[in-house]
């Protein structure tokens, strides 16, 4: 069939890529969505529409009775119109843009994934944030958060420390993709601390061209926080259930993305989340513990990331190979996600004693998600801790790795062994509360 029989079934019945339609086919039934641009890889005899759902689906031409405009639906939280909402109040915020999902959207022409990061089309998108705060908005970067380097860190946290010594804002919003957002926010924990305002990594795990994406609400709640809650320091605020209700704010040395997909992804391990935002802006404040706004507090800037740490996960049979060629390439410091209390098999002790002996240091985390390293309950650990292996308690594998970096950027090896087993900005806790969504902050989930 000729590759060109899409355009002639469009013009026969006069419709385009991007418009909004309602597709008869010969069942009868009909489908509404949006006409998608032809993928490289599709065929040439299927029409893709973008559901109201968000997901596409392929109607074969030999189907199709009808297509006729259709009027789009209006509940998708990123295209609400523009209203009046009165003077926005004596609040400003900065919403400073590293990449991700999040305020992303497909241009059904191109197919391309576009960002709105301009003040103007932040205000046409939330003008609900017309009501909370004057918000700035600066490019820092576009990249995808799998790309993001240690040297990427440096440059955020410089960044952000500038704006926050600014004195001009009343908090700092910082747009991440979610799949290493962990990641950069104990980065930014540990190099910009002593902060005086609120720090919101905040990311959405569906863009906003779709119904059902979380984008709307984690950012109007990330603004709404950084604008007006007594808090200070940096935390991410994402969804905390799968319905658009709540927001939860994480600590940012605290905090995992623990699904690929699922709105509520993000979870506070071995803490409670700081506070919950409802739908209506409120705050409501559980027993976790957070620090107050200060404007007399001056931050401290700790910036440097090196490249010289790892982060690796033992499974059975690993080979002591992976060990030896990170001692080979001048890795100073490991982080090992070891099984349940902090255990590897046995075949990698004569390897890790043949790092540690050359200078290099190993720490032990747990690769369960929830839980601590106990390394003097089994002869395992024991004998892993003679031989210099350190365990960190419940340090999230994660952030020790980001820890390590930031210690042999700024400390040095000297200091290593010392300040990855103290608790600098909340990564090792004391005890693993459990925390309940009702008792602890009255709100059902």
């Amino acid at each position: 069939m000729d590759a060109g029989i899409i355009e002639y079934v469009l013009r026969k019945f006069g419709v385009k890529i991007g418009d909004y339609v309602q597709v008869g086919v010969s069942s009868g039934r009909k489908y509404k969505g949006y006409i998608m641009p032809k993928h490289e890889y599709s065929s040439p005899d299927i029409l893709v529409l973008k559901l109201d759902n968000g997901y596409n689906v392929g109607i074969s031409i030999e189907r199709i009775e009808d297509i006729s405009l259709a009027e789009p639906p209006k509940v998708a939280l990123m295209e609400v119109l523009k209203e009046e909402v009165g003077e926005a109040p004596d609040k400003k915020v900065l919403v400073m843009s590293i990449g991700g999902t999040i305020l992303s959207k497909v241009d059904y022409v191109t197919g391309a994934v576009r960002s709105a990061v301009s003040a103007e089309e932040l205000l046409n998108f939330l003008p609900e944030v017309r009501g909370i705060a004057e918000v700035e908005t600066q490019v820092l970067m576009n990249k995808y958060s799998e790309h993001l380097l240690p040297s990427d860190w440096e440059i955020i946290a410089k960044e952000v420390y500038d704006r926050v010594v600014s004195g001009k804002y009343d908090g700092l919003v910082i747009l991440h993709g979610t799949d290493t957002m962990g990641y950069t926010a104990a980065a930014l924990s540990f190099a910009v601390q002593n902060s005086p305002i609120p720090i919101i990594l905040v990311g959405s795990q569906r863009s906003s061209d779709r119904p059902s994406s979380d984008a709307a609400l984690n950012l109007l709640s990330a603004i709404r926080v950084a604008a007006e809650a007594d808090l200070a320091g940096v935390y991410v605020a994402m969804h905390l259930s799968t319905s658009d209700k709540y927001v939860a704010v994480f600590p940012g040395t605290r905090v995992r993305k623990n699904h690929t997909s699922r709105r509520d992804a993000f979870q506070a391990i071995d803490v409670q989340p700081v506070l919950v935002v409802d739908e209506a802006g409120n705050f409501k404040f559980g027993g976790g513990s957070f620090t107050k706004r200060d404007m007399d507090r001056a931050p401290v800037l700790y910036s440097k990331f090196s490249d010289k740490s790892a982060l690796l996960k033992f499974y059975p049979g690993m080979h002591g190979a992976l060990i030896r060629s990170l001692v080979d390439e001048g890795i100073r410091a490991i982080v090992i996600e070891g099984t349940g209390l902090g255990h590897v098999g046995e075949h990698l002790y004569d390897v890790l004693k043949f790092a540690i002996d050359r200078g290099v240091h190993i720490f032990m985390a747990s690769q369960c998600i929830w839980g601590r390293v106990n390394m003097n309950v089994y002869d395992t650990g024991r004998y892993l801790q003679r031989i210099g292996v350190v365990p960190l308690g419940n340090m999230i594998a994660e952030t020790a790795y980001v820890k390590a970096s930031w210690i042999l950027g700024n400390f040095g090896e000297e200091e290593i062994d010392k300040l990855m087993v103290s608790n600098v900005c909340g990564e090792l806790g004391v005890k693993s509360p459990v925390w309940d969504a009702r008792r602890d902050y009255g709100i059902e989930l």
